[in-house]
């Protein structure tokens, strides 16, 4: 059974595929299947997976085996998978707690292809467990130093989109890696991630403020616009949307207030050091400056390099960064020129981010893989940094009206980042289906014919 079927059943509510419920499995192996079938959803979920994607994955995975009355419940911090062979048997029922968060799209991409290559058949138990140690062993594709560059570097292009020069890109980039040094040192310390990301987001304000101070010219709202867009949680936002748009509210609920503390400690760390900027004098504060977005191909460059700093951050495999790169560059002149031209910001990213949306996942399902490493590092541009800087900017200043009307604007963008995305997909999903319709029926009047006989059409990822 292919991955679009089991999505379909799923979202029906229909029990398992017919005719496998006549299959018997050992009550030692249902174990073994159902713990595989965990440990991989849990692996999807702690990636930033959709919930509904994982419990398309962990269906596949059981009904490959012979489980066909399976039960999934996937929330924000649980899997659980219950398996009862009939009314009169003992209902066999485990679940795994995501207790730990990962960003690695290397893994998650290996873990999604073998969910396909499991439920496709063809791979044993003791093959799949095999490959699940491979995949849990795999060391990150880029060295450490790669990594902490790419935070630097995501700062640095930030700054430059908003209108930084170049002195402005290299202070985000230098205070972009000095936060990451500091999240590190602190996380040793067993501090939550609120006040971990609260003083990650600082640097970058605290150097605006005494460059300003010091009377050298640069554009040090660029320098605090780079900070925020390290640390904007656009990952979470995105899976946010599509769980609640696929109707796993709870967890889609539970994602968008992770989403609301991240923000939160962004805000929290930033408003407090412009607050002291403000109490000496930094004119940077007081004038609100940023130079506005130009609809300049040669920027188009700068978002290019933006998507590829976003993907090597994630861990995305090397093989996707062109894909980063040209996606960035797309997204941000999707999502600048019709701006340009008349059209509502946040109508011109909900369009920019459906049509990344629709070929990242046509990408992805040609190639039997996740669709986050092609879609999240190309909608980065798309982020409302600018929005939420001057959202603290207003609050500091004490014109709480205009903090709220400009945090309500970074709030639409990011909802329409996340509903485009998803659009998108599933968009995406209606071209695949209608494909293999149209080759199923192509098959059937072969066999009429006399020519073939009819089957399933070919696998769509």
């Amino acid at each position: 059974m292919q991955f679009h079927e089991h999505r379909t059943r799923i979202r029906a509510g229909a029990p398992g595929a017919p005719g496998s419920e006549e299959r018997t499995v050992e009550p030692s192996s249902a174990a073994r299947v159902i713990d595989l079938g965990l440990r991989i959803g849990e692996l999807l979920l702690a990636s930033g997976e959709g919930s509904e994607d994982v419990e398309v994955a962990m269906v596949g995975i059981t009904e490959a085996y012979g489980l066909s009355r399976c039960e999934t419940n996937v929330t924000f911090t649980v899997v659980t998978l219950s398996y009862q062979p009939s009314l009169t048997d003992t209902p066999l029922s485990l679940e795994r707690v995501v207790r730990r968060r990962t960003v690695d799209y290397t893994s998650l991409a290996d873990l999604h292809r073998l969910a396909v290559d499991i439920s496709a058949g063809g791979v044993t138990l003791e093959e799949a467990y095999g490959r699940l140690a491979a995949i849990r062993r795999n060391k990150y594709p880029y060295p450490p130093w790669v990594i902490v560059g790419s935070l630097g570097a995501i700062a640095a292009t930030a700054a430059l989109l908003v209108g930084g020069g170049y002195l402005a890109s290299l202070v985000a980039f230098v205070c972009a890696i000095l936060g990451d040094w500091l999240y590190r040192q602190l996380a040793r310390l067993g501090l939550p991630s609120f006040y971990l990301l609260a003083v990650a987001a600082v640097p970058g304000a605290i150097a605006a403020i005494l460059l300003d101070r010091l009377g050298v010219h640069i554009n040090s709202s660029a320098v605090v616009v780079g900070g925020v867009f390290t640390v904007l949680p656009g990952r979470a936002l995105v899976a946010a949307i599509q769980d609640g748009l696929t109707g796993f509210y709870i967890t889609a609920s539970a994602r968008l207030l992770e989403v609301v503390f991240l923000v939160a400690a962004l805000v929290c760390g930033i408003t407090l050091v412009l607050k002291v900027g403000r109490q000496v004098g930094a004119s940077f504060i007081v004038d609100e400056h940023l130079a506005p977005v130009r609809a300049d191909p040669l920027i188009a460059l700068v978002a290019a390099a933006l998507g590829v700093s976003f993907a090597v951050a994630v861990h995305t495999p090397r093989r996707i960064l062109p894909f980063a790169a040209v996606g960035a560059a797309f997204s941000w002149a999707a999502g600048t020129y019709p701006v340009q031209w008349g059209l509502s910001p946040v109508v011109a990213t909900a369009l920019a981010a459906m049509i990344v949306g629709l070929i990242g996942y046509l990408v992805a399902l040609h190639y039997r893989t996740s669709a986050l490493p092609y879609v999240i590092p190309a909608v980065g541009p798309l982020l409302p940094g600018s929005a939420v800087y001057f959202a603290m900017l207003e609050i500091t200043s004490g014109d709480s009206h205009l903090g709220i009307d400009s945090l309500e604007t970074a709030i639409s963008l990011g909802l329409a980042i996340g509903a485009g995305v998803n659009l998108g997909g599933e968009l995406a999903r209606v071209i695949t289906r209608a494909r293999g319709t149209k080759e199923l029926v192509f098959r059937f009047r072969r066999n009429a014919a006399g020519e073939q006989e009819p089957g399933l059409p070919p696998q769509q990822g």
